[in-house]
């Protein structure tokens, strides 16, 4: 029994010193390297945002020439039926692009982590609001 209770013992003792050992020695991180990441991870968040934005530019642009191919299209239309077809895709298509146009400006404006050029570090005066007319 007093085996036991010695195995039980030792145990319980050496257990905080094990673990002790298999842990590094932790420093805070200093005032001076959090800033550091902090700005690390905004110029990595500025550059995916430039990316993303000149992708979007890039699709809309894409749209916009299919647009005007089919505006060029309707008038090699002759059967009533088909002109209204075309003329609803086009509408459709029209109020799309436009949406998205819009959408992009806001986007750009707005900037990455939804902070514009007027946020500090950046450079450059306040963005002016999109003007969009609201449908009523």
């Amino acid at each position: 029994m007093k085996v036991k209770s010695l195995l039980l013992v030792l145990v319980f003792a050496l257990t905080p010193l094990l673990c002790a050992q298999e842990k590094p020695a932790q420093t805070p991180p200093s005032p001076g390297g959090a800033n550091q990441m902090r700005a690390e991870h905004r110029q990595k968040m500025v550059e995916m945002h430039k990316k993303e934005m000149e992708a979007m530019k890039a699709d809309i642009e894409k749209l916009k020439s299919s647009l005007a191919e089919m505006k060029a299209n309707i008038l090699t239309i002759r059967e009533p039926n088909e002109l209204s077809r075309w003329r609803n895709n086009v509408d459709m298509w029209e109020t799309v692009v436009n949406h998205l146009d819009r959408m992009q400006n806001h986007m750009e404006s707005m900037g990455p982590g939804m902070m514009g050029p007027h946020a500090p570090g950046m450079t450059g005066p306040p963005p002016t609001p999109p003007s969009e007319k609201k449908r009523e």
